[in-house]
Order: structure tokens, then sequence, then C-alpha cells
């Protein structure tokens, strides 16, 4: 009897395939929204979130006769050039001059761009109106500044905070 095979085809489908479609929608959903989430704009607390959208080059620089990582600021990161960003990271022990300068890493000093091959997207100097207080090595610390890019001068950092200030 053809029409008990196709009854039970129908039957079958409908116990199978309604909850496959149930679930295949609510994945659909799940990464469509995933997916809005990553294009949605980044605060200006995502500090190293910006930095780490920066696309680097090697470049010779003959006076130094050396290669050094030069970044691509590209539009969107160039808009924020002068805007107040923050970030929070481990202090670096560099010793500045002025004793108004500090290095700031995402990562501790054993894994951070001088010591332990991060990115040069992972630091940033910090020009501090005032003198700031004594840092210990690999202290956590929330600073915010004005950024400045930097493409050029190969004796400071790619991102740096200027009218820098402690955020507690």
């Amino acid at each position: 009897m053809w029409w008990n095979v196709y009854i039970c085809n129908i039957v079958a489908f409908k116990n199978y395939a309604v909850p496959m479609l149930r679930i295949s929608l609510i994945v659909l959903f799940l990464l469509s929204a995933s997916s809005h989430a990553q294009n949605a704009t980044l605060s200006p607390e995502d500090g190293w979130a910006h930095f780490a959208k920066v696309k680097f080059t090697s470049k010779y620089y003959k006076e130094l006769k050396e290669h050094f990582l030069t970044p691509f600021f590209d539009s969107r990161i160039r808009a924020m050039e002068g805007t107040e960003i923050q970030l929070r990271g481990h202090y670096m022990p560099f010793e500045f001059d002025d004793k108004k300068t500090i290095v700031i890493s995402k990562y501790p000093y054993a894994a951070c761009f001088f010591c332990g091959g991060a990115g040069p997207e992972s630091v940033a100097e910090v020009f501090f109106s005032s003198k700031p207080l004594k840092f210990k090595a690999d202290q956590i610390i929330t600073v915010k500044g004005k950024l400045k890019l930097n493409d050029a001068d190969v004796n400071h950092l790619n991102f740096i905070l200027t009218e820098a200030r402690l955020v507690e």
C-alpha cells in the first residue's frame, strides 16, 4: 500500500524535521547576532582592541641601517587621533628623563613587545600632565589620555597618550 508508506514518511518528517528546523533557526539567529557584535563600533575604553586592528609592515630606515615595523593607520583609527581613550595594562619599568613618561603594555613584562614577542600594537607611551605615582614592574594600571598616532618617529612608540591621568 503506497499510501501507507507515504503517510509514514510524512509523520517521520514531522517528528524529525520540525525540531531540526527550529535548531537551525536558533543557530542562524545566534550567528547573525555574533557577526553584528563584531562589527559594532568599539568604545574609547577599548583602546587595545582599536590598536589590534592596525596593520604593520617592515620598513628599512637608512639612517639607522635597520628595519622597523611601521603602522598603517586607516581612516577609522586616524579619526580617533586627538580623542580621549582609556588603556588598562601593565606598567613597564623604563626610565625617561622627564619623569612624566611611562610605557604601558597589554601583556606582562615576560610576554610584552620588548621581551616576549607581542606586537607593537600591545604597547603605548604615556605622557602624564604631572609626575605620576611610583609604579612597580607589571603593576596593572588604567590611564586615560588623548591619542596621538606615530608612524614616522622610531624614537617613540606608535601609540601615544598625551595629557594622561591615572584612572582609579
